[in-house]
């Protein structure tokens, strides 16, 4: 089927880091009073945040966090540990600032906003959520494609808008984040389309599952890529297909935000499915996309090998709300200052290495 709308912005160029400011970066960096490397990977933070953000004094001082919550309809055939009804009520306590997000948000000092997409229940407009409803949560996708190309036209142009509020408040880091019951399972599909590969290597045990639960999740998959694969044409077919309203919000934001030229910290597992989505739609993006953290969900290292990536910490961690990117800020929080405020040698009169 031919998409009946056109997303003319998602083939716009995309913003190129500055390979002269990255070469000026690794030069301070061997001027510093330390050991050549000694820093280790927070030398390579900061020498790529430069590059990546114009500047000989890279900052993550100022950044942003998305929330995007959305339904799932393979909800219904019992691939998660928690009710349907969960998502919704963790949008109210986004909503009240009682999730890990609202936490860590405060204590980073970092905006927070928290985008409703739809949901399976019914909910009232909350004074602290941006109300964006498609439609009650996607199709069951065991069955039919899981959005209209309408829905996903309109979810990644919410992804897009994200973007341009963060660029126009003058962030300098975007993290995005998730709620959605079933979304394990839909970023599985979607990775499993995206990488030619089986359920079984990639499904884990998402809110809890028991091996009997898994097993089960891994039967649901497989009847969902049987059906959909034969008839997919794009990487944008198949995040239609097995997506979810806010995995396609997130692929949004960081195809635009690679546009921009915004620095994208990206989560665990279903950030970095819709990561791995919009590299597929958008070669090139992942020059834009920096890995906080190694989720323990069993899928993330398949994503991880595809997109070249090595995440700057692994707590065992796998909540999502975009947890892990908020605990990773910072590390580039420190790599910035120690690259920012050291002495060099010069300054500081120490003899360097004879």
């Amino acid at each position: 089927m031919t998409q009946p709308f056109t997303c003319d912005w998602l083939t716009a160029p995309l913003a190129q880091p500055n390979a002269e400011i990255r070469r000026l970066a690794h030069q301070r960096q061997e001027q510093l009073t330390k050991p050549p490397g000694s820093l280790g990977r927070l030398e390579e933070i900061a020498i790529r945040l430069a590059a990546l953000q114009n500047t000989q004094q890279p900052s993550a001082d100022r950044a942003h966090i998305a929330i995007f919550a959305a339904d799932h309809g393979v909800a219904v055939e019992g691939v998660s540990a928690f009710p349907q009804s969960v998502t919704a009520e963790m949008i109210r306590n986004f909503a009240r600032g009682g999730a890990a997000i609202n936490v860590l948000a405060r204590a980073l000092g970092a905006s927070l906003e928290i985008i409703n997409l739809g949901t399976a229940h019914d909910m009232q407009a909350l004074a602290n959520v941006r109300d964006c409803r498609l439609g009650p949560g996607t199709a069951n996708f065991v069955h039919e494609p899981a959005m209209t190309w309408e829905q996903l036209s309109q979810a990644l142009a919410i992804g897009y808008e994200t973007i341009e509020r963060a660029q126009k408040d003058g962030q300098q880091i975007f993290i995005g984040g998730e709620m959605g019951i079933g979304n394990t399972t839909s970023s599985t599909a979607l990775a499993c389309l995206l990488l030619h590969e089986q359920p079984a290597l990639l499904t884990g045990r998402g809110t809890g599952l028991d091996a009997a639960g898994v097993t089960h999740k891994v039967a649901i998959i497989k009847r969902a890529v049987a059906l959909h694969w034969p008839q997919i044409n794009s990487p944008l077919d198949a995040l239609r297909r097995v997506g979810g309203f806010e995995i396609a919000a997130l692929t949004g934001a960081y195809i635009h935000g690679a546009q921009l030229g915004l620095p994208l910290l990206i989560d665990g597992f279903i950030s970095s499915a819709a990561a791995l989505a919009a590299e597929h739609i958008a070669p090139g993006c992942m020059q834009w996309f920096i890995f906080s953290h190694r989720s323990a969900e069993s899928g993330h290292a398949a994503i991880l090998k595809a997109l070249d990536a090595d995440p700057l910490i692994d707590l065992n961690m796998r909540l999502g709300e975009g947890s892990g990117a908020a605990v990773a800020l910072n590390l580039l929080r420190m790599a910035c200052a120690l690259h920012n405020e050291m002495a060099t040698f010069s300054e500081a009169q120490v003899a360097q290495k004879n």
